[in-house]
């Protein structure tokens, strides 16, 4: 269904409009408020990442507190690792990881140990399906409710180690591949039981499609082919696809050519666009962009300045819809709120279209 611009738009409806390439009555917002919503219902961060009634009851809390236009259920990046048998360490104040010390993949011959597994006999990804069906039936019918998911290469380094992979990748790329065609298929039907609690995208992290870890081709070959199949998969279940991607030059025209995403989320420029002008033009009509503030920055930065850098941004990006104006990757989990709250006060006021 097309929508129509009104006076007063949900955020669900205002997020469709803009997915429409449309002009709703303002630019929306979303400052990747994740790991610091624990702090608006008193939990620890590993408390607030397993247990999805407090992760919802944070997530319904900040959305209402900061009048958000989106949920996007990142906790951390090892939910699908640890239910492959990777050892986690939970930090008191920061998100969880990998036993670094520990690798769950110790050799090259470890890759073939790797198999599809049941997503529902593991904790964290239930542990998600079951947040991702608190969030929809407390907020789906205003907000757009966006699953978070780590792709298939991302999830084998938190097993394996980036580096490792790298030269596994020189010595036996067959079995990298193997594991990774292993992940891709458990994450497609992982995928299913999100979507059938009624999320509105499936957000992949495909960090590795970046200039600041591989090349395009190797991506490709490596994990390209594997997320063009599961982003059918999504697509096939009327379920729409968005990307996460933070590396520095990410690499917009492959995974566009492989997951036709209706949106992507990116901190740094693509590898082929010089200047913010530049990616408008040549990609601002094919997908919606998501981004990109830098959240490092943000810590440091005044309110002036934080208000100067929304407004350089929606000045090139609102034109015509297709933005969201957030970070571009999480916001701190340590930091306060104040500087959200100034991205969210801009998007209200200079974002309004029409001025």
């Amino acid at each position: 269904m097309f929508l129509t611009k009104t006076e007063e738009m949900t955020a669900l409806e205002r997020v469709a409009m803009t997915l429409q390439h449309k002009e709703p009555d303002r630019v929306p917002v979303y400052p990747l408020l994740n790991g610091i919503t624990r702090k608006l219902v008193n939990a620890s961060y590993k408390d607030w990442a397993l247990n999805a009634d407090i992760t919802a009851e944070a997530y319904c809390k900040v959305t209402e507190k900061f009048d958000l236009d989106a949920i996007v259920t990142l906790t951390d990046l090892s939910v699908e690792a640890a239910d492959f048998g990777q050892e986690l360490v939970y930090p008191e104040n920061e998100a969880a990881h990998p036993n670094f010390s520990n690798f769950m993949l110790k050799s090259i011959e470890d890759y073939r140990k790797v198999e599809p597994i049941d997503y529902r006999r593991g904790k964290r990804m239930t542990e998600h399906v079951k947040l991702c069906d608190k969030l929809v039936k407390a907020n789906g019918r205003e907000y757009p409710i966006v699953a978070f998911v780590f792709g298939p290469l991302g999830i084998l380094s938190m097993m394996r180690g980036q580096a490792n992979i790298f030269m596994d990748i020189l010595d036996d790329p067959d079995a990298v591949k193997g594991a990774v065609a292993a992940i891709t298929e458990t994450l497609k039907e992982y995928c299913s039981g999100l979507i059938e609690t009624g999320v509105h995208a499936i957000m992949l992290d495909t960090l590795f499609a970046s200039q600041s870890i591989m090349s395009k081709q190797m991506w490709k070959e490596f994990e390209g082919i594997y997320v063009q199949d599961l982003a059918r998969h999504i697509h096939d279940q009327n379920c729409m696809v968005m990307i996460h991607n933070c590396g520095n030059g990410i690499y917009f025209d492959v995974q566009i050519e492989t997951m036709q995403p209706e949106a992507i989320s990116f901190l740094h420029l693509p590898d082929d666009c010089r200047t913010r002008e530049e990616l408008k033009e040549k990609y601002g009509h094919v997908t919606t962009l998501i981004g990109h503030v830098d959240p490092t920055w943000i810590i440091h930065a005044t309110e002036e300045e934080v208000q100067a850098e929304c407004r350089a941004q929606m000045d090139v990006y609102k034109k015509g819809g297709g933005f969201i104006l957030a970070t571009g990757c999480e916001y701190p989990a340590n930091a306060d709120f104040r500087n959200a709250q100034v991205m969210i006060e801009e998007a209200k006021t200079y974002g309004i279209y029409g001025n």
